[in-house]
């Protein structure tokens, strides 16, 4: 506290100098209304914060600094910001092409329409020549009246010519000149306006200074609007002040209200290109207004720091109110809480007729943050149920977990060649009651969302926007680079492209700037993630080196990757079974359990599951003898015929493979170097105590 006065005392004297209207410039002190600032800058934006407040950007400061400066500025929330800028602004790009796409169709509809038309008439006017005349002067008489109009909005102000152009888009069938339906041509000319350009919006529902909101504003060209909103009067008052620091005011506007009213108040209207939600807490209140105000195709953005609901089970009636689900206990309770927000978000605009498509969802520090695609398609709302599942976890044993969906999905061809979906239930339960691999109870969790959590061309997208960055703008580029491609190998198993990849596709134009859209019937079928160090605890043995391991589930075949939402994770399409079968082999080749285990427990339920290999009979080992080897061909026949494969080590259930652990396979010597984990820069990093 007293090197953050220190520091301000020397500019003190800069108050006199500096007004509201002078240019924003980092750490200048600003006099207005009786009241001095400091001037913080993050991005591109400024923000005002009062003198007396610390003002470091440095996440390492003392909390009791950290909780009086987190009312005006949070350094700790920059990579939220960052990332959200760098997401929005990737999604905005899509959406500008799109629409220009649109445009550039209606004006060829109607131009066709009018081609179409022209032609009727003048058929038309050669077979009646004393309709002809008229025709031409009601044409000069509309001709006349549409040139008075004009001169007439030239002298309206921007803001009234908005509104009634804003009106004449409600009623444009009606003609301006004589009430009646107006000409292709003149629909043409409206269409083919050159003040025409594609709108952007962007609402910031929960402003609090509207820094937000400014970055937005600021750092993306293409941006036509922002709304900073926010129930308090004084934070209002704030945004206000940011605004017209920054000179702004023709971009933003701040209003003071309740944001769910606020966003119920466009259910009728066109809506918003992206809406940000970012609470204090839980965003569950706001879902149901946010997915009824959003455009068509946009975007929704939604930050929840409520980790002790969504990710923990001490309050899971609380999780069950606010999610439609309950929480998953263990390891991957995070990405559990990913999939209950992506249920609460598509069960809310299910209702409505609208599909979600999650573009990115990460879960960060002590918060989780999704961006979502919204879209108005009732076929896909149907595929809904049977991306929801509920999960069958061994949370107090081994804790591996089996999937439920709720209903299934099939794709069936029609006669003119194309697809459709027919939907049933599903079949249950995929699990008992008990455990299958270590025999401890089951509970339930969910329903929660069972498809995919990341769109792998919108992530590659923004790491391709990231390449022209710049650093001091985006000072957490290196850790946003990290988690971003931690994530696409998550989605992908690791078949992602370099680095260096990426460029090419970049100045190829093979990677363009339109999003492509994934299936929507797409499910992840290996969802959730296991960490080694804690299934060996289960059969109290070492823990296998990440590589061993990884390198002993490729050599099976299976694909492995790792989670962005733990270090030493493992993320893979193997089974429990297979997964059991590798940890058993490693207790035997290397590392012995290390006491014996008890009838009861859980490693005592695997262990008796496992199946010795056979023994190899006299005739097997003697080489030189032909009748044992024409013996040894007639029994591995036999087997072969009913599919049968003899273990060469010993099985685990339906596990039979031969396990190797080979270190190298399990190294991955072309992902580069990333900082793909952030540790916490100091103690009790959180969200901390709600503003008062």
């Amino acid at each position: 506290m007293a090197a953050a006065q220190a520091m301000e005392a020397p500019r003190m004297h800069e108050v006199e100098g500096n007004t509201i209207e002078s240019n924003p410039r980092a750490g200048q002190s600003i006099g207005h209304g009786g009241k001095q600032y400091t001037t913080i800058k993050e991005g591109l934006a400024h923000i005002l914060v009062p003198h007396g407040i610390p003002t470091s950007t440095d996440p390492k400061m003392s909390k009791e600094e950290s909780q009086k400066q987190q009312v005006f500025y949070n350094p700790i929330q920059q990579f939220n910001r960052d990332l959200s800028v760098l997401a929005i602004k990737t999604f905005g790009e899509d959406s500008i092409q799109r629409k220009i796409a649109k445009h550039e169709q209606a004006k060829e509809k109607l131009e066709r329409a009018a081609t179409r038309k022209e032609k009727k008439a003048q058929s038309k006017t050669a077979e009646n020549p004393e309709l002809a005349t008229a025709v031409a002067c009601e044409d000069d008489l509309g001709k006349r009246k549409r040139e008075e109009l004009d001169d007439g909005d030239a002298q309206e102000s921007v803001a009234t010519k908005k509104i009634r152009l804003q009106g004449a888009a409600a009623t444009d069938n009606v003609s301006p000149t004589n009430g009646k339906l107006a000409t292709s041509a003149d629909a043409v000319d409206r269409v083919d306006s050159q003040d025409w350009k594609p709108q952007f919006t962007i609402l910031d529902a929960l402003s609090a200074t509207g820094l937000r909101a400014l970055r937005y504003a600021q750092e993306m060209p293409f941006t036509t609007h922002v709304v900073a909103n926010d129930m308090s009067n004084k934070a209002t008052a704030a945004i206000a002040l940011n605004i017209q620091h920054n000179k702004l005011e023709k971009k933003i506007t701040a209003t003071t209200g309740n944001a769910i009213a606020h966003m119920y108040s466009f259910c009728d209207k066109k809506g918003y290109d992206v809406i940000d939600l970012d609470p204090y807490g839980t965003a569950a209140p706001f879902l149901d207004a946010a997915v009824q105000a959003i455009a068509d195709e946009g975007l929704l953005c939604v930050t929840c720091t409520d980790s002790a609901i969504f990710a923990s089970h001490g309050y899971l009636e609380k999780t069950y109110s606010q999610y439609g689900g309950l929480p998953l206990k263990g390891e991957p309770c995070h990405e559990g809480g990913l999939r209950l927000l992506l249920h609460a978000v598509a069960s809310s605009a299910a209702r409505y007729g609208m599909a979600i498509e999650p573009l990115l969802s990460l879960s960060i520090d002590y918060y989780i943050r999704v961006f979502i695609r919204v879209r108005k398609s009732p076929n896909d709302v149907k595929l809904l149920a049977s991306k929801t599942m509920i999960v069958y976890h061994c949370d107090s044993g081994c804790g591996s977990w089996t999937t439920q969906y709720l209903a299934r999905h099939k794709s069936k061809e029609n006669k003119d060649g194309s697809f459709q979906y027919k939907h049933s239930f599903a079949l249950a339960p995929t699990a008992g009651q008990h455990c299958q691999h270590c025999g401890q109870k089951t509970h339930l969790a969910g329903p929660m969302y069972g498809g995919p959590l990341h769109n792998p061309g919108f992530i590659e997208r923004i790491l391709a926007q990231l390449q022209s960055v710049d650093r001091e703008t985006y000072p957490t580029m290196e850790r946003i680079e990290g988690m971003l491609h931690t994530a696409l190998e998550e989605i992908t198993y690791g078949e992602t492209p370099s680095k260096q990849n990426i460029r090419e596709k970049q100045e190829t134009k093979e990677l363009g700037p339109l999003i492509p859209k994934t299936d929507p019937a797409e499910l992840d079928t290996h969802p959730f993630f296991f960490i080694p160090s804690s299934i060996s605890k289960v059969l109290h043995c070492q823990s296998p080196p990440l590589a061993e391991i990884r390198g002993a589930l490729r050599h099976a075949g299976y694909r492995v990757t790792m989670s962005h939402c733990k270090p030493g994770s493992i993320r893979t399409d193997a089974s429990w079974s297979a997964i059991w079968h590798i940890l058993l082999e490693w207790t035997r080749q290397k590392a012995p359990v290390k006491r014996f285990l008890k009838e009861g427990v859980p490693g005592y339920g695997i262990l008796m599951k496992q199946k010795p290999a056979p023994k190899t009979t006299e005739n097997e080992s003697n080489g030189n003898s032909k009748k044992g080897q024409e013996d040894n061909e007639e029994r591995k026949g036999i087997e072969a015929s009913k599919g049968i494969e003899a273990p060469v080590t010993p099985s685990y259930l339906d596990a039979n493979f031969e396990v190797k652990f080979d270190e190298k396979l399990g190294r991955d010597f072309d992902r580069g170097k990333y900082v793909r984990y952030q540790l916490a820069p100091r103690e009790n990093w959180g969200p901390m105590s709600r503003a008062k």
